[in-house]
């Protein structure tokens, strides 16, 4: 497939934050099928590993968690060989939960590192880089992002 990184590479993001707002846990996962998680430090590798990360971090509410994460500012790097790339990029996360108005939860950072095969872009590896900044998380994550 012969697919222009330029389109592809960010339609990868959006995916990513499409499906997981979505409730779409295993969709989401399905992404990483080439690649982790690295998540404060800790690397998860495997569908069933990134689902369980996802489960304890999350509260959902009838099996989405009401939120909208949006991806922007995407700065990608396409590698010599056309193949790979990294792609570093911002998040925001938005949430309207019950008893919770619409607001701003977090912002923060991802570093991914991609790679194309047959099938498409594909991650091999998602970093969560850093949380700037924290708003009332209480109704979105099971710990605290502080």
């Amino acid at each position: 497939m012969d697919e222009n990184p330029a389109i592809a590479i960010p339609n990868l993001l959006y995916t990513y934050a499409m499906r997981f707002d979505d409730g779409d846990f295993d969709g989401a996962a399905a992404l990483f099928d080439h690649g982790s998680v690295l998540a404060g430090g800790q690397r998860i590798t495997g569908r069933e590993g990134i689902l369980a990360m996802w489960r304890n971090w999350v509260k959902l509410y009838g099996g989405k968690p009401l939120t909208r994460h949006i991806t922007t500012n995407p700065i990608i790097e396409l590698g010599a060989d056309g193949r790979t790339a990294t792609c570093q990029s911002q998040w925001t996360v938005i949430q309207a939960a019950p008893g919770y108005p619409l607001q701003i939860v977090a912002s923060g950072r991802y570093r991914d590192r991609l790679a194309r095969n047959a099938d498409g872009w594909h991650f091999i590896e998602r970093e969560y880089l850093q949380t700037d900044l924290v708003g009332d998380s209480s109704a979105h994550t099971l710990q605290s992002l502080n």
